[in-house]
C-alpha cells in the first residue's frame, strides 16, 4: 500500500511540474540523511519537486545519524543546527528524517507525498508577503526585494543558498549499504546575505562563479516564515 501511494504521489508531482513559473516558488526544505532507511523515497520526492518551476526544493543533509555506521558526504552541522531551529520554533522537541518543511512554518514526515501536494497548493495559492525579482550580469546578480502592503514591518534576513542539481552516492555501511542512490538539490551552503527592514525597497548583489545553483531566501528571524524567495539561475 505505502509502495502504490508513493506511486500516486510521484504521478502528481510530476503533472504538477507543468504549472506556469511562479516568480515566488514555495520553499519546501527536506532534512534527510545517507544514514537513514526511511530516506530514499522522501529522496525521490524531492526529484521531483526539483523539475518543478514553482517549487523550490532544498535537500539539506544531517550528521546526526553518521554514527551508524555510515558518514553521509553531503551531510553538514549546520544543517542540523538549523532543523533543530525550526523544532525549537515549533515547540518541538525531537528532530527527526526524513522531514519536509515548506515555507518555514509547516512541516511533513517527508515520504507523505500526498500531504505535501496539499500544503504546496496552499501556500502557492497565497498572495506573496514579497517578491525577489533579479538582474544577471556576467557573474553577478542583482537581487531586488519589495514589499506588499500587507508584509509585517519588521527585520526580516536575507540569505543565499548554494546547491548542486544532483550529486551520486555509493553508500557501503549503515542502513542503506549496498545503495546508489541520486540525490537531487543538494544544499552545500546556506549563508546570511543581509538584514532587510520589510518597509523600503533593498538590493543586494550574489556573486556566482563555481557552477552551483544559487536561491535567495527572505525568511522571519529565529527560524520563522519564508516571506519571499528566488532562483537566481
Amino acid at each position: 500500500m505505502k509502495r502504490a501511494l508513493l506511486s500516486v504521489a510521484l504521478t502528481v508531482l510530476s503533472a504538477s511540474a507543468a504549472v506556469a513559473e511562479n516568480s515566488n516558488p514555495v520553499v519546501v526544505e527536506l532534512y534527510t540523511s545517507q544514514g537513514c532507511s526511511s530516506c530514499p523515497p522522501a529522496d525521490a520526492l524531492m526529484q521531483k519537486l526539483a523539475e518543478r518551476d514553482d517549487v523550490l526544493g532544498l535537500a539539506l543533509h544531517v550528521d546526526y545519524w553518521d554514527y551508524i555506521g555510515w558518514k553521509d558526504e553531503y551531510a553538514k552541522p549546520s544543517h542540523t543546527t538549523r532543523q533543530q531551529g525550526y523544532a525549537h520554533a515549533g515547540g518541538r522537541t525531537m528532530i527527526y528524517t526524513p522531514q519536509m518543511v515548506i515555507n518555514g512554518n509547516e512541516s511533513v514526515v517527508g515520504a507523505r507525498g500526498m500531504e505535501l501536494m496539499e500544503l504546496i497548493a496552499q501556500h502557492r495559492d497565497r498572495t506573496p508577503l514579497a517578491t525577489v525579482e533579479t538582474t544577471k550580469s556576467g557573474d553577478e546578480v542583482e537581487v531586488s526585494i519589495v514589499a506588499s502592503e500587507k508584509l509585517p514591518k519588521g527585520s526580516y534576513g536575507v540569505q543565499v543558498v548554494r546547491y548542486a542539481p544532483m550529486r551520486h552516492a555509493s553508500i557501503k555501511r549503515g542502513e542503506l549499504a549496498g545503495h546508489d542512490l541520486d540525490y537531487a538539490n543538494v544544499v552545500d551552503s546556506l549563508n546570511l546575505l543581509g538584514r532587510w527592514d520589510g518597509a523600503e525597497d533593498a538590493k543586494f548583489t550574489v556573486h556566482l562563479a563555481d557552477g552551483l545553483k544559487t536561491a535567495v531566501l527572505v525568511q522571519v528571524p529565529g527560524y520563522g516564515p519564508i516571506v519571499a524567495a528566488a532562483k537566481l539561475d
